[in-house]
């Protein structure tokens, strides 16, 4: 599971991010986020293939913490169903899509 960056701007999610892995994938990713030097915060969710709302928690909480360090937030490569699962829950708006 990694969350170092694919490009100098972007974090990446791990292919499975259930409640099993959310808790060491929000750490790694915050560890990044530390590191992180552009104005632009990107998280790259592409890659995940297996998850439950707890994939919607750690968004959710790279986006607070992104606007907390003053950077934007984005997420690219959003999965169909969890944009759904993000609808059902009245969240969508605060996963913008990465363009």
């Amino acid at each position: 599971m990694s969350a170092a960056a694919a490009a100098p701007s972007m974090l990446v999610l791990p292919p499975e991010l259930t409640h099993d892995q959310a808790t060491a994938s929000l750490r790694m990713l915050m560890q990044a986020m530390r590191n992180h030097k552009e104005q632009q915060l990107v998280v790259d969710a592409g890659p995940l293939k297996v998850f439950d709302s707890s994939a919607l928690a750690v968004l959710l909480e790279c986006r607070r913490t992104a606007l907390e360090f003053g950077k934007t937030f984005a997420v690219k490569a959003l999965p169909e169903k969890l944009f759904s699962l993000a609808s059902l829950y009245g969240v969508q708006e605060l996963l913008p899509a990465s363009h």
